[in-house]
């Protein structure tokens, strides 16, 4: 029997949340365990729920994805955080990448690219977007 890959989504659009939650919960090996709207709240839900990935936002209110991963990593060094974001600037990229994201994907990614994604940085793989 395959594990299953727990996953929180992390970003400030409802609308996005949904789908993503749509898209994945089809997936048996997957289960959607915690939204959050914002970094700060994604703090507190990886905090209760121990995700195994989470997908991050970058670019949120309150808090935004690099800054909650800063806090993410050292609490739950386990959880592994993969960056899904539309921008693919450097200025961005390295960032989270040092803030201890394991992959950093666009949102533009088809499906099946961010289930490979979500696989990889599971298993233990970065997965970084090609753009």
């Amino acid at each position: 029997m395959t594990k299953i890959t727990r996953v929180m989504i992390v970003d400030d659009h409802p609308l996005i949340r949904q789908g993503l939650r749509m898209v994945l919960s089809t997936e048996p090996w997957l289960e959607i365990v915690g939204e959050a709207g914002d970094g700060q709240e994604a703090i507190e839900a990886a905090r209760q729920v121990e995700p195994d990935v989470i997908l991050m936002d970058l670019n949120m209110p309150r808090m935004d994805g690099i800054a909650a991963i800063n806090k993410i990593k050292p609490e739950l060094p386990q959880t592994q955080i993969l960056v899904l974001t539309s921008f693919s600037e450097k200025g961005h990229v390295f960032p989270a990448i040092k803030a201890g994201a394991s992959g950093y994907v666009l949102k533009d990614i088809p499906t099946e690219e961010l289930l490979e994604a979500i696989r990889d940085v599971h298993e233990g793989r970065s997965s970084l977007h090609p753009a």
